[in-house]
């Protein structure tokens, strides 16, 4: 058996733990999160959160994964045989982030690609085919969600309406996986390698992006917007919770990766360390790219309420008899109702047609996921001087974000199986290539028309439930079944130090109960939300419409939430049932060999 390969220094494994955890959601889940409940009130849970669980638990996977040398399915049959269904359920649901995360690294490619143009596509609605004036559809919507929903997805009117495979997505996920498979074709001596760039790389756009937000008009409205507190959603139950599942989801835990990656460390590497600074390096990017984002915000807000003022302000001199410049953007409700008042008939007529302008409206428009990343942000950026710089900087700081954190997926499901004896004599490259095609054919069915539904099935349904099971039956596992002085005495092996009262605090009862709480909430939350719904693209009206999933969509929801959570169960009674017959051959054996006597 080869010996097993090590990071080549501390610093290559922290870049890889910070590559994977630092990715699409602390750009477009935590900003959103901060504007739902209450700006800057919203990081007193979430760094609470951090104590109680986000570190002690990213502590106990990586402690796990050093001291067991092995993916997550060796390190947990190595704590007990029946406990393999834990690594195998992580490694399932991997998986499953694996055939769909990597889409979203096509769209960041295809918005690349579309922004090396002198007018970005997003920028105008397009001519329609008797050239007599723009599409109908991008009209009653906007340009960018035109270029999103109809030349990115090409998407149907729903999930039960498919169509064939868009070309371009296909070459695009194509490209993604090949460049996937090159990162990490070799194992960790490649990984190690891409880490140096996909980790950092991103600090510096988003630096970039900062110095150009806050010299953009607003940025300092939304800005204000993120600072200015709203304590009162302390109160709100679901500010707690979303702080605590952020966190969780956040630092990638229960996936396997970290286990994966802690695997390939030195046996006296001080991961201790490494867990504390990794995660605070991952909370504060969240606040960072939220400074960026919510400096963005500010500028679309203040763009928006602008051009509002200032078709209101051509309604009033289009229907009074006024002086051109008598009004301006800064006296448009002062003219309201002076006219209102002076000229009430004429007012009443066109009253219906005035716009509610207000800046605070329009920076409470709370936004997550694609429609942050690829609508909000371009409609930003086409509203920049040089347009095409930020836009290029922009999606390649997304693309790297994503190879970052897809790095770690694949690693989550490589390496445990790299741990099977009967795979040994297959090389790496091969092995590796092999996951890569195949998550990447059956990847293509996100490219469809309906792609983008099952999509959302996936990232809704496909990680939640199954993560919150798993790292709750680990947390109990090191705690009570493996025993907390067991542990205790490994991490002083390593460390040459036990840990303090702080980690056992939350190891044994902190984290476990935190955990509980979530597991439940999540289950009755998702009973009492009846049946399950998605958003649907209507071009008709030009905007995304509220429908219910049909009954296969449902099973299949039921499928995924099932699937890998059942793998803890059904491994154990395998083994169980192993054991019982290996038992009943040994006493045959034993009767038979009596008998002989």
């Amino acid at each position: 058996m080869e010996k097993r390969p090590n990071w080549e220094s501390p610093i290559q494994f922290v870049l890889a733990c910070v590559s994977y955890a630092v990715g699409l959601g602390n750009v477009w889940r935590f900003p959103y999160l901060c504007q739902m409940h209450g700006g800057g009130g919203f990081l007193i849970p979430y760094l609470i959160m951090l104590l109680l669980e986000g570190v002690p638990l990213f502590y106990l996977e990586l402690a796990i994964g050093q001291k067991m040398s092995r993916g997550s399915i060796g390190a947990w049959t190595a704590i007990s045989p029946y406990l393999g269904g834990v690594g195998l359920a992580s490694v399932v649901t991997s998986l499953y982030l694996c055939l769909y995360y990597n889409i979203i690294n096509a769209w960041s490619f295809w918005y690349l690609f579309h922004s090396f143009q002198s007018v970005l596509p997003w920028a105008e609605c397009p001519i329609n085919s008797n050239r007599t004036g723009p599409i109908e559809e991008c009209e009653r919507a906007t340009p960018t969600q035109y270029f999103f929903f109809r030349e990115t997805l090409n998407i149907s009117p729903s999930i039960e309406e498919n169509g064939g495979i868009h070309t371009g997505q296909a070459m695009c996920l194509l490209l993604a996986w090949m460049i996937t498979y090159l990162f990490i074709v070799r194992g960790v001596k490649s990984t190690g390698k891409v880490v140096y760039f996909t980790a950092t790389f991103p600090y510096v756009v988003l630096f970039i992006y900062l110095i150009r937000g806050i010299t953009l008009q607003g940025a300092f409205n939304g800005i204000k917007y993120m600072f200015i507190p709203k304590m009162e959603q302390l109160a709100n139950p679901n500010t707690w919770i979303n702080a605590a599942t952020q966190i969780f989801f956040s630092l990638g835990l229960g996936f396997g990766s970290l286990i994966a990656f802690a695997s390939y460390n030195h046996y006296n590497n001080n991961f201790e360390r490494q867990a504390i600074i990794v995660s605070m390096i991952n909370s504060g990017t969240s606040i960072f790219a939220s400074i960026v984002t919510f400096a963005i915000y500010g500028f679309k807000a203040t763009v928006n309420y602008e051009n509002c003022l200032e078709r209101v302000r051509l309604l009033l001199l289009n229907t009074f008899n006024i002086a051109e410049d008598s009004i301006t953007n800064d006296n448009v409700f002062t003219w309201i109702e002076k006219l209102n008042t002076t000229y009430p008939v004429q007012f009443a007529e066109i009253e219906n047609q005035l716009e509610a302008c207000d800046l605070e409206s329009e920076l409470n428009t709370a936004v997550e996921g694609a429609g942050l990343a690829f609508i909000v942000y371009s409609e930003a950026i086409k509203n920049m001087p040089l347009p095409q710089l930020w836009s290029v900087l922009y999606f390649f700081m997304l693309l790297l974000l994503g190879m970052g954190s897809m790095l770690g997926n694949v690693t989550a499901i490589i390496t445990p199986l790299r741990d099977f004896k009967v795979l040994n004599g297959v090389s790496i490259e091969l092995m590796n290539g092999v996951v890569c095609l195949f998550c990447m054919l059956v990847g293509l069915s996100f490219t469809t028309t309906s792609g983008n539904y099952w999509f959302t099935i996936f990232n809704d349904y496909a990680a939640t439930f199954s993560l919150l099971f798993v790292v709750l039956i680990e947390v109990i596992t090191v705690s009570y079944i493996y025993g907390i002085r067991r542990f205790e005495k490994d991490i002083e092996d390593m460390l040459g130090h036990r840990p303090n009262w702080y980690w056992k605090i939350m190891w044994t009862i902190t984290s476990p109960l935190l955990l509980i709480f979530l597991f439940v909430t999540y289950i009755v939350n998702y009973i009492r939300g009846g049946t399950p719904t998605y958003q649907a693209w209507d071009k008709e009206l030009g905007k995304t419409v509220v429908k219910e999933y049909p009954i296969f969509g449902q099973i299949f929801i039921g499928l995924l939430l099932v699937s890998s959570v059942s793998c803890v169960p059904l491994t154990a009674l395998y083994v169980y049932c192993q054991k019982r017959k290996r038992g009943n051959h040994l006493k045959r054996q034993r009767t038979v060999s009596t008998v002989s006597t």
